[in-house]
């Protein structure tokens, strides 16, 4: 687990990111910082608990309107979620065995809404350059696997 970042430290940080780094949106006004990647399934989030974590997720809502392709028949809930962790393996599989040579831990994360994996790596944010250069390895990762 990351070391969490005093409320001045983690301002600090913020602002470093979305200043040098473009694209960086905020989530909400004193929280987690999300980037999106050069593979749309994909993203960095970062917030002030100190984990750098690169995540890729489906919303069930969004999988019902895919697989159900304009029929009315309802799917049950427990298969949307095995089809979208189907889905979910696929997106991953191709990042997964990088991401964890880099150092980063993969869970999945599942509720009735999303399900998606979340790789992530403990930061240092008193190391704001090795924080900037980590995060700009990870999108390179994601530039060349496409």
């Amino acid at each position: 687990m990351g070391h969490a970042a005093s409320a001045q430290q983690w301002e600090q940080i913020r602002h470093l990111l979305v200043e040098r780094i473009p694209g960086f949106e905020q989530a909400d006004p004193q929280g987690s910082l999300l980037l999106p990647l050069a593979d749309e399934d994909w993203f960095i989030e970062i917030g002030p608990e100190g984990l750098l974590i690169c995540q890729a997720g489906y919303d069930l809502d969004d999988m019902k309107s895919l697989l159900s392709d304009g029929t009315p028949e309802d799917l049950g809930q427990d298969e949307l979620a095995k089809q979208a962790k189907f889905y979910l393996q696929q997106t991953v599989a191709k990042y997964r065995n990088r991401l964890i040579q880099n150092g980063f831990h993969e869970r999945i994360e599942m509720n009735q809404d999303y399900v998606a994996a979340l790789f992530e790596k403990p930061v240092d944010y008193g190391d704001a350059e090795g924080l900037l250069e980590t995060i700009q390895q990870c999108r390179s990762q994601f530039l060349s696997s496409s």
